[in-house]
């Protein structure tokens, strides 16, 4: 009997009121160490980081995919998602005959695709691209959080605190928010 390759797809970003929406597609080895793999909200940060390393070097092929929020403004979140989905399949070094995705929508790709609802829970590589998905994002914001420290985009990556909303009340919106967005959209700027 032959095994068929799997590629397991998750997404992080999807409520943010800033930054892109990423996407990470994993075909893991058989050698990973499957206990370290769950759902990217079960560990802290620097278990993430540590776990991703893991991963990467325990992988037969990763692929990262991202719409950023000028995207994500012109064709709506849900779209922008499946994108992102789409691109990070189409990154990965080999071609796998599956893609399990988590959540209830499979992007529009050549490789045959299947929705798991939460299946970042149950299938470890959608585990494991649950984990890079957000340690990628994760770092994405805390670098920009540097030249616009003014929305602590390293705290709150991007989601809408109550903090992030002051600031923006106050700064106005930078480059990477999302202006299609609550309350962005109806802040007067």
């Amino acid at each position: 009997m032959t095994s068929s390759i799997l590629a397991g797809v998750d997404e992080v970003g999807r409520g943010c009121l800033a930054g892109p929406v990423i996407s990470a597609s994993v075909v893991l080895a058989d050698t990973i160490d499957m206990s370290l793999l769950c759902d990217s909200k079960e560990l802290t940060s620097v278990k993430r980081e540590k776990i991703a390393d893991h991963i990467i070097k325990n992988s037969v092929a990763v692929g990262i995919g991202l719409c950023n929020n000028i995207e994500i403004d012109q064709m709506n979140i849900h779209h922008a998602t499946l994108l992102s989905m789409s691109r990070s399949l189409s990154s990965l070094s080999i071609t796998p005959e599956k893609a399990i995705i988590d959540g209830l929508y499979i992007p529009d790709h050549s490789i045959r695709c299947e929705s798991v609802v939460k299946a970042d829970k149950s299938i470890p590589a959608v585990s494991a691209a649950s984990i890079l998905a957000k340690v990628v994002r994760d770092n994405f914001m805390i670098r920009i959080d540097q030249p616009y420290n003014v929305y602590q985009f390293g705290k709150n990556k991007g989601y809408g605190t109550a903090k992030h909303i002051e600031l923006l009340k106050q700064f106005g919106p930078s480059i990477y928010h999302r202006m299609s967005f609550s309350p962005l959209k109806d802040i007067d700027i």
